[in-house]
């Protein structure tokens, strides 16, 4: 699977989706969005061994969800071809009057174009892609953690915190009860220690004494 999650969106709303996969990548996507400047750029997140590409221009944003090893061309070869299909579908005042998956009837076409460029991507999109790509210096490569800001690094880090402090107690009761555990072992080993010497006590002074002791206290 190279194509996983495709969208368009107007800012942070958006207005029509495919997903070719069952898990939900609605955090991260609109982690992505929710950073990406007014400005027209094109960029790429990292995420696990998956890539977030987009293109965003005129207010509008183009992504696609994709497997490390398909690279960068024919994603944006995608995008490039997403975008004009959706521009040419809907006038603007649709566009910016839509709600949120306003424009989902959009959904079976991208996920068509999706399959598309998975099977076979057409070669002159490759093609214009590898020349906007070579002449294009503003595409980065960032990680999706690096969009967090202060507030969500601090969450997380109380999240993880709390986690730990919850392990560490489950730890220290863990290790009262070994403690316990091992304190009677010893006093069961002390006693039973006690009762064997006093046995074997008692062996040695009943061989010349007798088993009652009588003779040697007579």
């Amino acid at each position: 699977m190279s194509l996983i999650y495709a969208l368009v969106a107007r800012g942070a709303t958006v207005l029509a989706a495919h997903s070719a996969d069952k898990r939900d990548f609605s955090q991260a996507t609109q982690a992505i969005l929710s950073k990406i400047p007014p400005n027209n750029s094109k960029l790429t997140y990292v995420w696990e061994q998956y890539l977030f590409h987009y293109i965003s221009e005129g207010g509008l944003t183009f992504l696609v969800m994709a497997d490390d090893s398909v690279g960068r061309r024919m994603p944006f070869a995608f995008l490039g071809e997403l975008q004009q299909r959706f521009t040419t579908k809907y006038a603007p005042d649709v566009i910016f009057a839509a709600d949120e998956y306003g424009l989902d009837e959009f959904g079976p076409e991208i996920g068509r174009l999706m399959h598309q460029y998975t099977t076979s991507p057409p070669p002159d999109a490759l093609n214009q892609a590898r020349q906007d790509l070579a002449q294009v210096k503003d595409i980065m490569v960032h990680n999706v953690e690096q969009i967090l800001s202060r507030g969500e690094r601090i969450e997380l880090l109380v999240d993880k915190t709390d986690t730990m402090a919850g392990q560490a107690w489950a730890f220290r009761r863990g290790a009262r009860s070994v403690r316990r555990q091992q304190f009677w072992r010893n006093q069961k080993i002390m006693l039973l220690s006690v009762a064997v010497g006093i046995l074997l006590l008692y062996i040695f002074v009943a061989q010349f004494c007798g088993a009652g002791l009588n003779h040697c206290t007579s």
